[in-house]
């Protein structure tokens, strides 16, 4: 299995190299193009070395397997730029080195920075439409930079001077171009084994010696404007790349570092977004998981290493990831592979490599930009709801191409985060609104107790509030709280779905607290969370914020139903209908048994078990065996239905009330728990002995089995009737 892997990660590296090395050294030229045609040679250098030094580095201490780290197109966007700007200040090519290195020094730098505080997390969720623009944008920047050289001009020329110029243009070029990028393009029907920048730089190259036989001068190495030129294979050059890089940077000062702080951050930031982009793509297609922080650390490391040896900067790349994935690649191994082929065929190969066409090189890099423009996006315009979101990467792409990168980040993160707080307001925060006499609690009351709620109902609204309660809904939730606070005497506020509260929401609800107080009506909370998605305790933080401190016009509960609860026993005492608790009822006063003979009574209460439960005591569990009637003398019984760890409350039954109906009359298995909510007294009736008295009195028989189906008709009205008004969108 090791010799299987091994040759894997060999097959992997060696593929991916062919796929990075042609792009690496077609960004570094382009880096270096700005500085003068003899700077080119030095580009792809940079390209070569900047290859090996990120694979060997950032693979030997990443946190994804098989990723490869190579230059990239983002580093060529910022980094030509700079140059570019540079030599138009009119800066020495040695400063314009110093310059760039500064960056890269500084964008390795902060990408470890950005690893060790953990902000590697938070770099991957940048917005769709931040990264659609941000992508096109690069890739815009990209096909721009290579038209002069794709017309076979000087780089320092504009794109928008080469292409007022059409006198100067270079068939040659313009010929080695288009042949490699139709290569390029054709390349997956052509092969699928060799990678398509390998065929189309081929193919740029046949086309070049092909032209020499009618331009014979271009067979010339020395000073030809139409390759990158003498490079050079040996040690030697490798030390002397090393040694310029070193004696650059002992000649900077502190006032350099001042000028590339934001070209450094901008590069930093684009290079770890591409970086775990593509770990995302990788863990998608290896159902494995990447460790963000640790690669943004070996990403930096791995540019510092580049830099200092005087290569490109980089990150992990797509292409190459995808062919090393493709081609076999198990381990990080295949990414050090990759770096040392890199350097193999540096070493064997340098004197090809100065024959490459520098037309040739923009063809693939316009290819590779073309690539970069998400086309997808086109398809937000066809729905109202997402021409806002096209609009973004509209916005992104035109700041990146007019000012930066990292501005055109910005602003896209803000219009993201302006569309985001148009949603929420845009959403309501009403989830379904119910009266008092719509919505009840779950314990079980007397048909007298229930037509006194009905009839009072309308004292009590209840709000089911969901999403966010922030700056941007508070107005909208007022609104709705606004009529009946002035009418009605019990608010209550659901807060199960709530998933966040920020303080001018908080402020607003205590302002509903003191309009309530006032009228000396109440504001209820019910299922505060502890735990909502941004990992706060909304609960603590009511607290914190005197939303839920002790007051005689606020409570707060910890579910719905014990609201609901508190809300209709103030009804019943206001009436005066409840009952004394303490005392226990004798079997004459239930109401199954109210006008029943005393002889038939005692007769039945002879067949019955009394016993005594203290509170928190099971009575019977889902599942039990047991065919009891349980009546309860004094004291509420609890009936919930455990699920996992948790458990739902189903109903309530107070003193008068009687359960376990459902086994008593089919004989089956308990559907619920029943467990004893305070100390409770109850009479408890078995269907055998029950079947035993029923021998001689009949008539108790079919009155009791009558008494029970009406109460349980009753129930199920007001549960039909909650039901209704749950279901009904109009109401509220």
């Amino acid at each position: 299995m090791k010799l299987v892997a091994l040759l894997g990660d060999f097959w992997g590296g060696l593929s991916a190299m062919l796929v990075a090395l042609p792009s690496a050294i077609a960004f570094g030229v382009t880096i270096f193009a700005p500085l003068g045609g003899s700077y080119a040679a030095l580009g792809a250098l940079a390209g070569i070395l900047g290859t090996t030094a990120l694979g060997l580095v950032a693979s030997a201490i990443g946190g994804a397997g098989r990723l490869i780290s190579a230059p990239c197109a983002p580093a060529v966007a910022v980094l030509a730029a700079v140059a570019t700007e540079s030599i138009d200040d009119g800066l020495p090519p040695a400063a314009v080195l110093l310059r760039l290195a500064l960056i890269a020094l500084i964008c390795g730098a902060l990408q470890i920075g950005f690893g060790l505080v953990g902000i590697g997390r938070l770099i991957k969720y940048m917005p769709y439409p931040v990264v659609s623009g941000y992508l096109t944008g690069v890739g815009l920047i990209i096909i721009f930079s290579q038209v002069p050289k794709f017309l076979g001009l000087p780089a320092t020329e504009s794109p928008w001077q080469a292409l007022a110029a059409p006198s100067d243009w270079s068939a040659v070029g313009i010929g080695v171009g288009l042949a490699t990028m139709l290569v390029m393009v054709l390349a997956p029907r052509l092969s699928k084994g060799v990678p398509a920048a390998i065929l189309g730089l081929g193919a740029g190259a046949l086309t070049y010696f092909a032209l020499t036989l009618v331009e014979p001068g271009m067979r010339t190495l020395a000073h030809n404007p139409l390759v990158v030129g003498p490079l050079g294979g040996t040690q030697g050059s490798f030390v002397d790349a090393f040694g310029a890089r070193w004696g650059t940077l002992g000649a900077a000062a502190l006032g350099d570092f001042s000028e590339v702080l934001v070209p450094g951050l901008t590069l930093a930031v684009l290079l770890s977004i591409d970086t775990l982009k593509t770990c995302v793509v990788l863990d998608a297609l290896t159902r494995s998981r990447h460790d963000s922080n640790r690669v943004l650390v070996a990403q930096g490391a791995a540019n510092l290493v580049s830099t200092a040896i005087g290569g490109v900067p980089g990150a992990g790349q797509m292409g190459a990831t995808m062919v090393n994935l493709s081609s076999g690649g198990q381990t990080r191994r295949s990414g050090m592979i990759e770096g040392v082929l890199a350097l193999i065929a540096f070493v064997l190969l340098g004197g090809l490599i100065a024959w490459i066409p520098i037309a040739a090189l923009a063809g693939i890099l316009i290819v590779i930009g073309v690539r970069m423009i998400d086309h997808h996006s086109l398809a937000l315009l066809r729905t109202r709801s997402t021409v806002l979101d096209f609009a973004v990467i509209v916005v992104v792409v035109a700041v990146a191409l007019g000012y930066s990168l990292v501005a055109a980040s910005g602003v896209g993160v803000a219009l993201a985060v302006m569309l985001f707080v148009r949603e929420q307001i845009g959403g309501t925060v009403v989830r379904r609104k119910a009266l008092g006499n719509q919505m009840f609690s779950k314990q079980i009351r007397s048909p007298e107790e229930m037509a006194i709620l009905a009839d009072r109902g309308e004292q009590t609204v209840i709000f089911e509030l969901q999403g966010s309660l922030f700056f941007g809904t508070t107005d909208k939730l007022y609104t709705a709280l606004e009529p009946e606070l002035k009418t009605r005497r019990y608010v209550v506020l659901d807060m199960r779905r709530v998933q966040s509260v920020d303080i001018t929401a908080a402020h607003m609800l205590e302002q509903v607290e003191d309009m309530l107080a006032d009228r000396a009506a109440y504001l209820l909370f019910s299922d505060v969370p502890r735990n909502v998605p941004s990992g706060r305790d909304m609960q603590r933080y009511f607290d914190e914020l005197g939303l839920a401190r002790t007051k005689h016009h606020v409570r707060v509960f910890s579910e719905l139903d014990d609201a609901l609860e508190w809300i209709e026993d103030g009804m019943l005492k206001a009436t005066q209908l409840t009952r004394a608790q303490e005392q226990a009822l004798e079997l004459r006063e239930m109401d199954l048994f109210v006008g029943r003979k005393p002889e038939t009574l005692a007769a039945l209460e002879a067949c019955m078990e009394r016993r005594a439960c203290l509170a928190g005591e099971k009575i019977f569990a889902r599942g039990d065996l047991g065919d009891e009637l349980y009546l309860i003398r004094r004291g509420a019984v609890r009936i919930v239905l455990p699920y996992g760890m948790q458990q739902h409350h189903v109903a309530t039954f107070g003193r008068g009330s009687f359960f376990g109906e459902m086994s008593f009359l089919d004989r089956g298995e308990r559907s619920a728990d029943a467990v004893a909510f305070t100390d409770t007294d109850l009479y408890v009736l078995s269907r055998q002995r029950f079947d035993e008295v029923t021998v001689h009195h009949k008539r108790l028989a079919i009155q009791l089995l009558g008494n029970i189906a009406r109460i349980l008709a009753l129930r199920l009205r007001f549960a039909n009737a909650e039901l209704r008004a749950l279901r009904d969108p109009s109401i509220g």
